[in-house]
């Protein structure tokens, strides 16, 4: 099997291959990772409309179940789960001859999914922004300087000369995934290319302002309960411009947990002035597992802290990682590493 690791714009050779994959492909399969988030949805569902364009045998595949806010996407009905319908996810898997991997750069990503991509002999295409991606895909694009994988997935479609086939479905994942992935287009990797993209999307048929409203505008009470109980946990370490939340798992309880409720909640660290790093710690006793995001401004890396003491990663200001050990001791060990850093993070 060959391999065409790219790390920017995707050559003459790279498309060439891809065109080949699809013109041979009879069931084709879309995997993103793990508790997917906006962007995994919304490029894995772009994709997927755009495949069903060409005539292509089409399923995406979930690791897990993703947020409710997530589910008003054009073809979520179609989505498998692997852990709800396992039977067909895997049977879905066994009839491949395709895989897309999407927003993520290595099998370690998908759960329960690992074993069973990392055991197949079909060819994959990665599409990711993240760092250091795995060498596992037939074709690699891989980007991290972009915003997001949406914007890949828009990027991909151009490449092949298909810009004026994106219908409003995949105009409206794209989107999403976008605003999502850029925090409503406030992040660094917002550029002015990502801003074009999203007026090309919204030309073709994107509602910009339903979009907003379907992810950001349908809250329940419990979430913005949870929201005051994260807000007033927050702890802020002055010296080291750094804030960090807990929630345990009986506050998760209290106001009836559901996936997603937490998103965007370690975000508010970095509104306070000063502050350049912010942490969640989030409990989840059913995984026996402290769950971290990470996020940070300018140049000082989540990615990196993340890999080096939390078994995680992602960007350079963006990141998650965990913890087996207990909140209290997580949270110590957290803080326990800041004197290190302090120069970074005071500069």
């Amino acid at each position: 099997m060959l391999y065409y690791c790219i790390f920017a714009p995707m050559n003459e050779a790279d498309i060439s291959t891809v065109r080949s994959l699809l013109s041979k492909a009879h069931n084709i399969v879309i995997v993103p990772h793990k508790n997917p988030d906006g962007d995994a949805i919304g490029a894995s569902l772009g994709l997927f409309h755009f495949l069903i364009l060409k005539e292509l045998k089409v399923k995406v595949i979930v690791p897990n179940d993703y947020p409710k806010f997530l589910k008003w996407m054009p073809g979520n009905d179609e989505i498998l789960n692997f852990e709800k319908e396992n039977a067909q996810a895997i049977a879905a898997l066994e009839k491949a001859d395709l895989i897309f991997t999407l927003d993520f750069n290595d099998f370690s990503r998908t759960g329960q999914l690992e074993p069973i991509l990392q055991n197949s002999s079909v060819d994959f295409v990665m599409i990711d922004h993240h760092q250091q991606p795995a060498d596992y895909a037939t074709v690699t694009y891989s980007d991290v300087a972009m915003s997001s994988t949406c914007e890949m997935v828009y990027n991909f479609i151009e490449y092949l000369g298909e810009n004026d086939t994106i219908s409003k479905d995949i105009a409206s994942c794209l989107y999403a995934g976008i605003m999502t992935d850029t925090g409503s287009f406030k992040f660094s990797s917002t550029t002015s290319r990502t801003h074009r993209v999203v007026a090309d999307l919204i030309d073709k048929g994107a509602d910009n302002m339903q979009i907003h409203q379907e992810v950001f505008d349908t809250n329940s009470a419990n979430r913005l309960h949870l929201l005051g109980i994260a807000l007033k946990n927050m702890v802020i370490l002055g010296q080291y411009n750094t804030a960090y939340i807990t929630l345990t798992q009986a506050e998760l309880d209290m106001q009836d947990f559901k996936k997603g409720d937490t998103e965007g909640f370690v975000n508010y660290g970095l509104t306070i002035e000063n502050i350049k790093f912010a942490a969640i710690f989030i409990e989840n006793k059913d995984e026996g597992i402290i769950k971290i995001s990470f996020r940070s401004t300018g140049d000082f890396s989540v990615n990196e802290f993340a890999r080096d003491h939390f078994n995680g990663g992602g960007h350079t200001n963006a990141a998650g990682g965990k913890s087996n050990s207990s909140m209290e001791g997580t949270v110590e060990k957290f803080i326990g590493l800041l004197p290190q850093y302090q120069k970074k993070l005071t500069v």
